[in-house]
């Protein structure tokens, strides 16, 4: 079977199935730079070796997030227009310059602060389960903290919860037939959003409090705050990043616990493996697919020639299972170390802004869950989500003994 033939990495139902690890891997070996095409545009170059995800990272001005964004589909220029507001779709200095704006509100002061409280609302999560000796862990459980977690951050009331869980759904699952009912249902959902952001922020400008909407609403760098337009594009990478990505995370990794009980036998025995557990939930079930960049002039990379607006993409399941980097990278080891991953991406200036908060919300829930339900197990099949975005779990159906 030759690489062409091995798997379509463009198409949704490739990740429907399960993550291509296999097709990955020849990848790595013998194509580490392939040329894939898609149905309704060009093609694009797919990255799958570490190395080569670290170099496009790191390089900007090469390798731009701002011309085309950061998925893979080109969008017509009004799309853009509203997309490049978002701070993964900037470039330096602009990027720079923003990131420092909302990162007053991610600060590894103002995370370790959260941490009781993060303690607390999943406290009550488990408890809402733990009686009933059955969920859909998902739904119920996963699903609950970084929802809860982002929308008090950011303000949103508790009675709104439901609408930042939808909006996400939408954005994120277009591909899914769940939660994607029509063409124009993302692009709905995203007006939505940017409506109750705006409405959020014009509040918090009358009636400050203590969330990171107030605060990015009075911030300042060099002079500049964020205008309104602005704003509307950090709640919605803050409300759907803090969200999704930590949601499938937490399914995705009590999943490894299940297949590989001997690793959630011994991380009961030795909680004191728990960092270091997370580290590895991250590498390997890196809740990120890929993101995308787009060259700004000729460049060869991995022996292959690019030009000028070729786009590619980088996929973050492959680096993290890359031989060249990690011993025995296809064992799931809850004590391995080094672990330098790229869940959060591969370095540079696009590394993810909320990982201290995303590591503070597993490991609270793994600590929580490995301490009342240790013997969950699955109670019929898991659901993933048909996305070529997001590595994603929408129903993992779970029993467990009753407390």
């Amino acid at each position: 079977m030759t690489t062409e033939t091995l798997v379509d990495l463009y198409s949704p139902d490739t990740y429907a199935r399960s993550m291509p690890h296999d097709a990955f891997a020849m990848l790595r070996k013998h194509e580490p730079v392939r040329r894939q095409p898609e149905p309704a545009g060009p093609g694009y170059w797919a990255l799958t070796r570490y190395e080569d995800i670290v170099t496009i990272s790191s390089d900007n001005t090469l390798f731009s997030s701002e011309r085309g964004g950061t998925n893979i589909e080109d969008m017509p220029e009004d799309a853009m227009a509203l997309l490049r507001t978002i701070l993964i779709n900037m470039d330096p200095p602009k990027h720079t310059k923003y990131r420092r704006l909302v990162a007053t509100g991610f600060t590894p002061k103002i995370v370790a602060q959260l941490e009781p409280h993060v303690r607390e609302i999943t406290r009550r999560i488990v408890d809402r389960v733990a009686k009933k000796g059955s969920c859909d862990f998902v739904t119920d459980v996963a699903a609950q903290l970084p929802l809860a977690v982002i929308c008090e951050m950011l303000g949103v009331p508790e009675e709104d919860h439901h609408k930042v869980f939808d909006w996400s759904n939408r954005l994120i699952g277009f591909d899914d037939p769940e939660y994607h009912t029509s063409p124009e249902d993302g692009q709905i959902a995203a007006t939505e959003m940017f409506l109750y952001a705006h409405g959020l922020a014009t509040e918090r400008k009358a009636r400050p409090k203590a969330d990171i909407v107030s605060i990015l609403m009075g911030a300042e760098v060099d002079g500049d705050v964020l205008t309104d337009g602005d704003f509307d594009g950090f709640f919605i990478l803050l409300a759907v990043a803090g969200n999704e990505t930590t949601r499938n995370l937490i399914s995705g990794a009590m999943l490894a616990l299940i297949e590989y009980p001997e690793q959630r036998d011994r991380l009961i025995a030795d909680p004191a493996l728990m960092p270091m557990a997370v580290e590895e939930f991250l590498r390997w079930v890196s809740p990120l697919i890929y993101f995308r960049r787009t060259l700004t002039r000729d460049v060869a990379v991995g022996g292959q020639q690019m030009r000028a607006g070729d786009k590619v993409a980088m996929y973050y399941p492959s680096g993290n299972r890359d031989e060249a980097i990690f011993d025995d990278a296809g064992a799931f080891d809850v004590a391995r170390t080094p672990n330098a991953h790229m869940a959060f991406g591969g370095g540079g200036p696009h590394f993810c802004l909320g990982s201290s908060l995303a590591r503070l919300e597993i490991r609270c829930m793994f600590e929580e869950l490995l301490r009342r339900l240790p013997d969950l197990e699955l109670d019929g099949p898991v659901m993933r989500l048909r996305s070529n975005f997001i590595n994603g779990i929408k129903h993992m159906p779970v029993r467990f003994t009753p407390e």
